[in-house]
């Protein structure tokens, strides 16, 4: 899987200080200290509810937490910062996969607002998530699992040294977890990383995934 420009300094890619996150009146989580370096997975683990979604948005950059700030290579960001967005690869529940679009089309798009292609084709990448032979067809008529590998083909297609990925392995079968679990394998031992959440246990060769817990508010 060609990677590139991906991050072998061992000082942390992101930085998390003293986050706090709220959702209306209730307190999602607060004082959250996190970091994550290249070479290295981080799964976020806390109930339904806790916040996990919540505290992977903000790690991107699309949301602002309540309090705490983030650092970007040891660079204070905002929100929407440009930096991020070149260099984190967010796919969450919805995939980002549009539904009337084929996959080798949603992937063409994707790689053309990324500006950053691994040199991967979309029919490589398209062929390593089994999905080679419904290329050509409606996203809206493959299964859920087919649907969640077409979003996460994106990885193999567009570079990115962070990648943030909230529940992975949802709806796939056991073939298409074993894929996934190659697919971080082999970005984290190219010097990328990784934050998930997941309810399914993680298995990455000789690398074990750093537990993070959060704690649901009153």
């Amino acid at each position: 899987m060609p990677q590139t420009e991906l991050h072998r300094d061992r000082n942390p890619l992101l930085e998390a200080v003293d986050l706090s996150c709220s959702r209306g009146h209730r307190t999602l989580f607060e004082n959250l200290a996190l970091q994550v370096s290249g070479g290295e997975v981080v799964q976020i683990l806390g109930a339904n509810g806790s916040g996990k979604t919540t505290l992977l948005r903000v790690l991107c950059g699309l949301q602002p937490p309540a309090a705490g700030s983030l650092r970007w290579r040891g660079r204070d960001m905002s929100p929407g910062a440009p930096e991020v967005y070149a260099e984190v690869q967010f796919i969450g529940h919805a995939g980002g996969v549009k539904l009337d679009l084929t996959p080798r089309e949603n992937l063409d798009v994707a790689i053309a607002l990324g500006g950053r292609p691994t040199g991967t084709t979309v029919a490589t990448a398209l062929a390593r998530l089994g999905i080679g032979k419904f290329g050509r067809r409606p996203v809206r008529t493959l299964s859920a699992g087919q649907r969640q590998r077409v979003a996460l083909a994106r990885l193999l297609t567009c570079a990115s040294l962070l990648w943030v990925l909230d529940e992975p392995f949802t709806a796939l079968d056991a073939d298409g977890v074993s894929i996934v679990d190659a697919m971080l394998y082999e970005h984290i031992r190219a010097g990328g990383a990784a934050i998930i959440t997941s309810h399914h246990p993680v298995a990455l060769g000789r690398v074990t995934p750093r537990p993070v817990s959060i704690d649901a508010g009153a």
